[in-house]
């Protein structure tokens, strides 16, 4: 399925309105959510209607699963909002302690576009705080909604939203130790599941681009390792690099045009960049152990890996060009598949201590570690664009057991499973699709 583009037509303020100044302070450490009400969308017909309840349930599923956000249940309100652009009565909202109010309607044009529009209020202000159009063809409703909720969460937080983005990860399906592994993209919530590939060979850790809707991943068809680049909007892939022994954690550089990756050659791995355009590859590092997973800085001056040069496996930090190598990781246990955030201020890892998988984070200079989640086996940490949430894998033991998907904000208080077809493993988080 192709993405359908969405026309925002034009910011819509009721007359005198003025932009209040209801907020959430998300640096906090335990954030309160904060109360709001989601109206369902007025529609012009019975399907415009339908469509607009839709709507609303996902924009209600999008805040509410963020931790920042406490939906307040549609059984409780006491105004039928049957025309979004007149302003509610504020009263009968405040009598629910809502902080925040959203309307909106859906509307069926002549040329079979949908109109959605919408309006967020502040309900102890009696202001509203924002106000948009958008015109998409009917079957596109779903990312509008993701929309909507980005233009919501910045509202109110101050920073930008990430519902509108999409993650790949490798789907499995099968007997434990034969199952079948396909590349499989979806919506950040779990829906429009849709495979990449068809499970004839054997796919690892599949990369979203921070420039481009593209996707590099490791496969082993034909039996050797080859790094591929995958184009979502063309479906068209190509071979980017094929390499003699093993190849691993291909991962793309913050301007889209190099990928950094770990290759094995002589009996130990060491990091390399393949650059895009004239496929020359340079090595970064040069030492007899093992060095893999490395990550990019999002202003691309550095590099963080994992190792075991110092006799366990550790997070390093070095210059782009190689330069520079040290250690940040000094707590007890091992540490692994380092990434570093978009907002650049942490590195999150993989830590084994004590027979148990943990996921926290740390900064780019060691100091302040955090846990955020433990498990049997937790692994493969991916960060939301906006670098407030990360998304990994979790196995469950036995027979029957296998990797699901999970999410976890950086309180460590808001974890939730990520519904996939299947076991899922192995997730990356798009860059917003706009």
């Amino acid at each position: 399925m192709r993405w359908v583009p969405v026309i925002v037509l034009a910011v819509l303020m009721m007359p005198g309105a003025a932009l209040a100044q209801l907020k959430i302070d998300i640096t906090q450490g335990n954030i309160e959510p904060l109360p709001l009400a989601v109206t369902d969308f007025v529609g012009s017909d019975e399907a415009a209607a339908e469509t607009g309840d839709k709507m609303a349930g996902v924009i209600r599923a999008n805040l509410e699963r963020s931790g920042l956000f406490r939906p307040i249940s549609e059984a409780a309100f006491i105004e039928k909002i049957s025309d979004p652009n007149t302003a509610p009565r504020f009263g009968d909202w405040r009598i629910l302690d809502a902080q925040a109010l959203l309307t909106g309607g859906v509307t069926q044009e002549a040329d079979g576009r949908l109109r959605v529009e919408f309006r967020l209020w502040d309900v102890f202000g009696e202001e509203q705080l924002i106000g948009l159009q958008y015109f998409t063809k009917p079957d596109n409703w779903r990312r509008v909604s993701h929309i909507i909720s980005d233009a919501i969460y910045e509202r109110l937080t101050g920073e930008t939203g990430y519902f509108d983005t999409r993650i790949v990860f490798v789907s499995e399906a099968g007997q434990k130790g034969q199952r079948v592994k396909r590349l499989t993209l979806m919506d950040q919530d779990g829906h429009n599941p849709r495979f990449l590939t068809n499970g004839s060979s054997l796919v690892l850790t599949p990369r979203f681009s921070p420039t481009n809707q593209e996707i590099t991943y490791l496969s082993y068809a034909g039996g050797s390792p080859r790094v591929y680049l995958y184009n979502i909007e063309t479906r068209q892939q190509e071979v980017v690099g094929e390499f003699p022994g093993m190849t691993f954690a291909p991962r793309f550089s913050p301007d889209g045009d190099k990928v950094i990756m770990s290759l094995q050659r002589g009996g130990n791995a060491n990091i390399y960049e393949l650059d895009l355009r004239t496929r020359a590859t340079r090595r970064l590092t040069n030492s007899p152990s093992i060095d893999t997973s490395p990550s990019y800085g999002p202003a691309g001056r550095e590099i963080t890996f994992e190792s075991d040069r110092g006799g366990t496996q550790q997070i390093y930090v070095m210059n782009a060009d190689g330069s520079n190598v040290r250690r940040i990781s000094f707590g007890e246990g091992r540490y692994s598949t380092p990434i570093w955030s978009p907002r650049g201020d942490l590195i999150a890892f993989t830590k084994q201590y004590k027979g148990r998988f943990l996921i926290g984070v740390m900064r780019p200079d060691g100091t302040g570690e955090r846990i955020l989640t433990e498990g049997y086996h937790n692994e493969g940490p991916t960060w939301a664009p906006n670098g407030r949430v990360l998304m990994f894998f979790r196995e469950t033991p036995g027979e029957r057991g296998g990797p699901s998907l999970w999410s976890v904000d950086l309180t460590g208080y808001n974890e939730r499973q990520v519904p996939t077809p299947g076991f899922g493993s192995d997730p990356a988080w798009s860059p917003l699709i706009r």
